[in-house]
């Protein structure tokens, strides 16, 4: 399995769409442990470009702060899962909770009308 992590500066970025990189992480689903890491660059950001990019590179999972319900729906069809409301932290610690069954998620910052207002904390504005 292969998981897209959307970071910036090395901590989940809360939007997808404003990371710097996405940090994308190999596992061994059944000995919950991380066999890979690595930060790539996204191309340029714009509607229905990272679904089908990350699909590509073989993610089957992503784990956000938050995104839109037609985001939501554009990686589902790329038959990426979306686990959404995660909080900022390390990509590996939030991979490994995720394996261990211990990740907490949050309401999705996106439905906050405040949040894209630049009113969002967790994400550098890049």
């Amino acid at each position: 399995m292969k998981i897209a992590i959307p970071t910036a500066d090395g901590l989940l970025c809360a939007h997808f769409g404003h990371c710097q990189h996405f940090t994308l992480i190999d596992v061994d689903s059944e000995g919950k442990k991380i066999l890979k890491s690595e930060a790539v660059t996204p191309p340029p950001h714009e509607p229905g470009v990272f679904p089908v990019w990350l699909s590509q590179l073989g993610c089957n999972l992503i784990i956000a702060g938050g995104m839109g319900g037609r985001a939501v729906g554009m990686f589902q069809q790329n038959g990426i899962q979306v686990i959404m409301g995660a909080s900022s932290k390390k990509p590996e610690e939030i991979v490994s909770d995720y394996l261990n069954g211990e990740l907490t998620t949050g309401s999705n910052p996106c439905d906050d009308p405040r949040f894209h207002k630049g009113d969002n904390e967790g994400c550098s504005n890049h």
